[in-house]
């Protein structure tokens, strides 16, 4: 054992200093609702007097909403994503132009479907490009069986998928395919029309409302818009409570299992009401940059060598493991 850690010690070193951990496509603020920033300080050395420089961590300026100013506190870096494509399926009528215009700071483009289901075909060709796609329901079901298995055979491969319903009945197509592929249904109408915050260490999620601390999708978060009407997702625990609406209710929650991402959300109002309220673009860009599955379809020489030198050197369960610990 003591040879395969001198071995790997190697790999580990690169791969520590590699952009992917470092920042790569992510940046520096990743995981961290409320990030800090670098600056650089003069100060006297003791005992010799000598001018030194050093870098220290302070907070940074935040925006009127309280949440820390610049897209360097976004969790992916400006272009980051470039060449990459968001397939959109829009049913419910309205403005996307302020959610298309924030992807494509990060790099995304986005191929939109807007107000009619393509056909399974047109829809399966447009995901053989595709990073990720995004559903946002209507009042009724306008997607059969035949777009869900194309559906869930995109989301098997690790493709992340975006699900948007809204307040009753906005959520047909929203609940078929989140039973489907999540085993998750939301329902009901609530007005929200708060900001809510991050939560505090000690605080528990979910009381008075809440946004879960230091997970990738929350970088650079301290407070979001709800949205102004919203539905609330079932009590489950096969995903992971993203954030709670001042009435207590779970409003988005992620999949995050088994190499495969997804997320649900109960108030697509946040895409086009109050867009310029607390917090809403980073959001939307965090989420897509969380939703392409960096950490799984990673293309880094760093990566490729940790875990294609890894023949012979430990069982393969090992790595996963190692690799699940570095994420």
């Amino acid at each position: 054992m003591h040879t395969r850690k001198l071995l790997f010690a190697p790999l580990l070193s690169l791969l520590l200093a590699s952009p992917v951990h470092a920042g790569g496509r992510y940046t520096r603020a990743a995981g961290k609702s409320a990030p800090t920033a670098q600056v650089q300080e003069e100060y006297t050395e003791q005992g010799t007097g000598h001018k030194k420089v050093r870098t220290i961590e302070v907070s940074p300026e935040r925006d009127s909403y309280g949440n820390a100013g610049g897209t360097q506190f976004d969790l992916a870096v400006d272009g980051a994503f470039e060449g990459e494509t968001i397939v959109v399926i829009q049913l419910y009528p309205f403005d996307f132009e302020p959610a298309r215009e924030a992807l494509k700071q990060k790099g995304f483009s986005v191929f939109r479907f807007s107000q009619n289901a393509p056909s399974a075909p047109e829809l399966d060709a447009a995901l053989e490009k595709a990073n990720q796609l995004w559903i946002i329901s209507d009042a009724g079901q306008k997607l059969g069986s035949d777009h869900l298995a194309v559906i869930q055979k995109f989301f098997d491969a690790g493709h992340g998928v975006y699900i948007w319903g809204d307040n009753e009945p906005y959520y047909g197509d929203a609940n078929y395919v989140a039973d489907a592929l999540l085993g998750v249904t939301m329902h009901g109408d609530l007005i929200g029309d708060q900001t809510v915050k991050v939560m505090r260490k000690g605080e528990v999620l979910g009381e008075g409302g809440g946004v879960r601390r230091d997970h990738l999708l929350t970088t650079g978060l301290e407070n979001i818009y709800e949205g102004i009407t919203i539905a609330t997702i079932e009590n489950n625990e096969r995903l992971t409570p993203i954030i709670y609406g001042s009435a207590g209710n779970l409003v988005t929650a992620v999949y995050e299992r088994d190499g495969k991402r997804a997320i649900l959300d109960g108030g697509f109002t946040r895409l086009y009401n109050k867009w310029d309220t607390a917090g809403t673009a980073r959001y939307v860009k965090n989420a897509a940059a969380w939703l392409s599955n960096e950490e799984r379809f990673a293309k880094h020489p760093a990566i490729a060598m940790l875990f294609h030198s890894a023949v012979g050197m430990a069982k393969p369960s090992f790595w996963t493991g190692l690799y699940a610990s570095l994420r």
